[in-house]
C-alpha cells in the first residue's frame, strides 16, 4: 500500500539561517516557498532525490528535547555515494561532522553532522 517517503517536515527557529544552511550549504534545490500570514509561517519545499525536506517557521516553536532517543523523529539520513568526500565537501563548508564509523550490523560507513537547529543529520554509504 505505502510507496515511497514523500517528505520529511522540520520545524526551525531561524528561518532565514536554516534556508541558507539547507539552500547553500546542502545544496538543495527549492520547489516552492510561500509566507502564510494568517500563521506568520514560512513553509520552504526543498528537493532532495526523489522525496522533500519541508521547512517551515512558526513564533515560539518549543525546544527540541535533547536526548536523540526522546520520542519522535531521531534523525533525517542522507545516501551517499562516497562518504569521505561529502564528508570534506561539509567541512569545507564549515559544517562540523563527527569522526566516520562503521555499522557493525551492515559494515556500512556513516557519521552525523547537524542543522542549524541541531537536529541531528546522517550520512550513510551505498
Amino acid at each position: 500500500m505505502l510507496g515511497k517517503i514523500h517528505h520529511a517536515a522540520i520545524i526551525v527557529s531561524n528561518y532565514e539561517k536554516s534556508k541558507e544552511f539547507y539552500t547553500k550549504v546542502l545544496e538543495l534545490e527549492i520547489i516552492n516557498e510561500i509566507y502564510r500570514a494568517e500563521r506568520q509561517s514560512y513553509k520552504l519545499d526543498l528537493a532532495i532525490g526523489n522525496a522533500q525536506i519541508e521547512l517551515f517557521s512558526f513564533p515560539e516553536p518549543p525546544e527540541r528535547p535533547d536526548k536523540p532517543e526522546a520520542r519522535g523523529l531521531r534523525h533525517l539520513c542522507f545516501e551517499v555515494s562516497d562518504i569521505e568526500s561529502t564528508v570534506n565537501w561539509l567541512m569545507d563548508k564549515g559544517v562540523e561532522v563527527e569522526p566516520i564509523r562503521v555499522d557493525p550490523i551492515t559494515d556500512k560507513r556513516f557519521t552525523f553532522f547537524r542543522d542549524p537547529d541541531e537536529l541531528p543529520l546522517e550520512l550513510y554509504e551505498k
